[in-house]
């Protein structure tokens, strides 16, 4: 697989998984389940990777995995307590569980076509 069609893959499952979540915690905040503030606080760290994933930064897609985590306990959670929510539940894991394979892979591939890396230590 090359690196252009990982990075849309990528993408376009972080785009759906960005408008998933946001239109779940708006709807729950519209209903009154949690407050609009709570429900903001929820969306605003899935928004901090938006600019580096949109261009397609290799570093951008290797940090987002962490934040990606705190989604994926969201929907382990979701998926276990819940029987009222459970396709949502189930959808936000398998995307959450793709994009944590499909994110490091992009970031390798692409770093390595960009020279990036860690530098080696020189010999005195």
């Amino acid at each position: 697989m090359t690196s252009q069609s990982l990075f849309q893959l990528c993408r376009m499952g972080y785009l759906a998984l960005t408008a998933l979540l946001t239109g779940w915690f708006v709807q729950q905040g519209v209903n009154g389940t949690y407050t609009l503030l709570f429900s903001l606080l929820w969306v605003i760290p899935l928004l901090l990777p938006l600019k580096g994933i949109i261009t397609g930064n290799p570093y951008t897609y290797a940090w987002a995995s962490f934040i990606l985590c705190l989604y994926l306990l969201h929907a382990l959670t979701l998926l276990y307590v819940s029987e009222t929510n459970l396709i949502f539940a189930l959808i936000e894991t398998l995307l959450i569980c793709l994009l944590l394979v499909g994110f490091p892979f992009y970031a390798r591939k692409r770093g390595r076509e960009l020279g990036l890396g860690l530098k080696k230590k020189a010999k005195e």
